[in-house]
């Protein structure tokens, strides 16, 4: 963030920013994946986190961006759902598995701080 504390771009935020390096980790993880269904829904579930994000951001009302914090919270957990079952077709090894789903919980738990901080503080 900058010195003021204000939040001036999508990527000064910290959700956005794990949301990303998610992205880029489960794109690497499913690269070589033969299954181009589960590999597309996988990918499509990790971009919609930090785009959404990024869309509620742009918009005018905390309201949207509330909405859109929590479609990105939705996706996460979409995402995790798609690593167990990755896991259960032996798509993915034990310790990418723990990696991501880790990230997909901690980036959960983040959005849940954020958008309780936007319903507390900016309504």
């Amino acid at each position: 963030m900058n010195s003021n504390n204000k939040i001036g771009k999508i990527e000064d935020l910290n959700v956005w920013q794990e949301a990303m390096e998610l992205t880029e980790a489960i794109y690497k993880a499913f690269k070589q994946c033969n299954d181009f269904s589960f590999r597309d829904q996988i990918r499509r579930a990790s971009v919609s986190i930090p785009a959404n994000i990024a869309e509620g951001f742009d918009r005018q009302t905390n309201k949207e961006f509330i909405q859109f914090l929590f479609i990105a919270k939705g996706s996460a957990a979409e995402a995790r759902t798609l690593l167990m079952l990755a896991k259960r077709l032996g798509y993915i090894d034990e310790t990418n598995y723990n990696a991501l789903i880790e990230s997909t919980r901690k980036i959960s738990a983040m959005l849940y701080k954020f958008i309780e901080t936007r319903k507390t503080k900016f309504n």
